[in-house]
């Protein structure tokens, strides 16, 4: 199937590695352009390099004010267009309510909510018809994961947002949509897991209620991403597409 890619031009946050460079990687292969961005500079030129010549790296941190004017001009500088985002962000520090202090409440709030609020904000304001804001969310979007206390307070949010963005550009032909990854067999689920006395009975627990019985790859979300980033989704807007191997039980 040809998603319609080729040289459509899409900026992808913290992409250096985990879903954003899973996404990234997909969306290359697919023909398309890609300006990615992370916060160590070090490791944008080296996922850029990785990626070849249809890709720029950005070193910016998505809770810097400036940081949605840079990466939508890269991609207007480098590759002549602008048809999308795919924002994604580290997630929050572990803990629980009487573990996380203000000043890490603050700092998440600042990236994982704000920045990716002026992203979108800022992208919708340039975006033409066919274009599509797409968020990195999680599965805590529905039902709180313990011991991930910020990132269960900031993720609804960020999703109610989302939903209410979908409305507002939707009679623009502008697309807005939410992906919620489950145990994605990333370097930070696999941080997480580590947090616990024994690992791997954690894993096996976790893949246990996983209908699939397994954690799923970082190429699959990519692939469910590049799709919902393309023109053959022209009509799915407003959704939260969950990407968890059929954990989530509610429709």
């Amino acid at each position: 199937m040809d998603l319609g890619l080729k040289d459509r031009v899409y900026v992808v946050t913290g992409a250096t590695r985990g879903l954003g460079n899973a996404t990234a990687r997909e969306l290359v292969a697919e023909g398309a352009k890609v300006v990615v961005s992370g916060r160590d500079e070090k490791r944008v030129a080296e996922a850029a390099a990785e990626l070849g010549p249809d890709a720029v790296g950005v070193a910016v941190d998505n809770a810097d004010a400036e940081a949605p004017a840079r990466l939508i001009a890269a991609a207007r500088e480098n590759f002549g267009g602008f048809h999308g985002v795919l924002v994604s962000v580290g997630g929050p520090p572990p803990g629980f309510v009487a573990d996380n202090t203000d000043e890490q409440w603050q700092a998440a709030f600042e990236s994982v909510f704000l920045g990716a609020v002026r992203i979108a904000r800022a992208a919708a304001a340039e975006l033409e018809p066919g274009g599509v804001v797409a968020f990195v969310l999680s599965g805590s979007v529905h039902e709180p994961i313990p011991g991930l206390t910020i990132s269960n307070g900031l993720r609804p949010g960020l999703a109610g947002f989302a939903k209410s963005l979908a409305d507002e550009l939707g009679p623009r032909g502008i697309r807005v949509v939410g992906l919620l990854p489950g145990r994605i067999d990333t370097d930070r689920v696999r941080e997480l897991d580590a947090l616990s006395a024994d690992p791997q009975a954690t894993r096996a627990a976790s893949e246990s209620r996983v209908p699939l019985r397994r954690y799923g790859t970082p190429a699959e979300f990519g692939r469910v991403a590049a799709f919902l980033l393309s023109p053959a989704a022209s009509y799915v807007t407003g959704v939260m597409m969950p990407v968890d191997g059929g954990a989530r039980r509610g429709f």
